[in-house]
């Protein structure tokens, strides 16, 4: 099994802002939290396949800005809030969670007025780019066996649908306490030259 890194001094920080042709994506800040409440987070039909539960007060968000604080603090990068960089608006959220090293996973969220526009596409690919960037070799995503608009996202930035997990994860916004069913997407990267 793969240790997770020894100290804080083997951490290469990731930039705190990456641009995008359409998307400038940047750590998040506490001042933030409102937006982000505002725009996704409280919004039951955005979080309806996310695997954290809708926020119901700004205190939820704030909660999850501490939470990605120490991810920051313990891993190259943790989430990353998306903006647009024709109007300024925040769109959504990317990000990577590692589990080792070499071994992140990834995901999304965009408020509705963003769906159908390539923002979750070009999101992700930002976000594979930075994973190989800081030697991630496996970088995977789940999502609801259910959720075709995600899985497309991910096959489109060339993950590879591994398989379904039958009853593994619970979604709390949609049967809070029934695991559910999810595709299990994987991208392996090599390192760029």
């Amino acid at each position: 099994m793969e240790a997770a890194l020894s100290s804080d001094s083997d951490v290469v920080p990731a930039a705190q802002v990456i641009e995008t042709r359409r998307l400038l994506l940047r750590r998040p800040r506490p001042t933030d939290a409102g937006a982000i409440f505002a725009r996704y987070a409280a919004d039951p039909e955005v979080t309806r396949y996310v695997g954290w539960p809708l926020h119901q007060t700004i205190d939820d968000t704030l909660g999850f800005l501490a939470f990605d604080d120490g991810q920051w603090a313990k891993w190259p990068a943790g989430s990353f809030l998306c903006w647009s960089r024709e109007t300024g608006a925040l769109l959504g959220s990317t990000g990577l969670l590692f589990e080792t090293p070499r071994r992140a996973m990834t995901g999304y969220v965009f408020a509705k007025d963003s769906w159908g526009r390539g923002y979750a596409t070009e999101a992700l690919g930002a976000m594979v780019d930075l994973a190989r960037g800081h030697g991630v070799l496996r970088l995977f995503a789940l999502c609801h066996a259910d959720h075709r608009a995600s899985a497309r996202v991910l096959e489109k930035c060339g993950f590879s649908l591994e398989g379904v997990l039958r009853r593994y994860a619970e979604f709390p916004n949609l049967h809070p306490a029934d695991p559910q069913d999810v595709l299990c997407y994987s991208t392996i990267l090599e390192k760029s030259l």
